[in-house]
């Protein structure tokens, strides 16, 4: 191998070592703003719970077993939160119109609003990070976002 090779892999290292240091980054700092959401949502419930909260408000009506799947819970875990929810008037369970045997489990009026109040302040924090930047810079990164997350790119 020459000398050029050897400096084009160890710079191509060095960058990737670089991209991991940015993405542990941001998953330690997206997780931890997950925690403080969840603890305005509601500070006596675990962060798992605002977990499923979520996925509610983003799918609708839901059986235990997609929010188990969609949150990478067991499905005993699900239950238990979904019960904590049940009783502080976050979410409430109906029987499947499709199936009379299953159980969908939706938000209430309380636990939709609530969980719109918590989501505003984490957009607020990521609105901040991003607020001085110019457009086309925004539409950068979008681009490689989409990129990265294996989506096309649009033109």
């Amino acid at each position: 191998m020459d000398h050029k090779t050897q400096h084009s892999n160890s710079t191509r290292e060095q960058l990737e070592l670089n991209l991991g240091e940015q993405l542990n980054a941001l998953i330690s700092a997206s997780h931890a703003l997950n925690v403080r959401t969840a603890a305005l949502f509601d500070p006596s419930l675990q962060p798992a719970a605002f977990l499923i909260v979520r996925c509610l408000l983003s799918y609708g009506p839901a059986s235990a077993t997609f929010l188990a799947e969609s949150t990478a819970m067991d499905r005993s875990s699900v239950s238990r939160l979904v019960t904590q929810l049940k009783h502080l008037n976050y979410v409430k369970s109906e029987t499947h119109p499709e199936d009379r045997r299953g159980v969908l489990i939706s938000l209430t009026a309380n636990g939709r609003e609530k969980a719109l109040e918590a989501l505003k302040e984490k957009e607020n924090e990521f609105y901040q990070r991003i607020s001085t930047w110019e457009d086309s810079k925004l539409e950068a990164f979008i681009g490689m976002l989409k990129s990265f997350n294996g989506q096309e790119c649009e033109e």
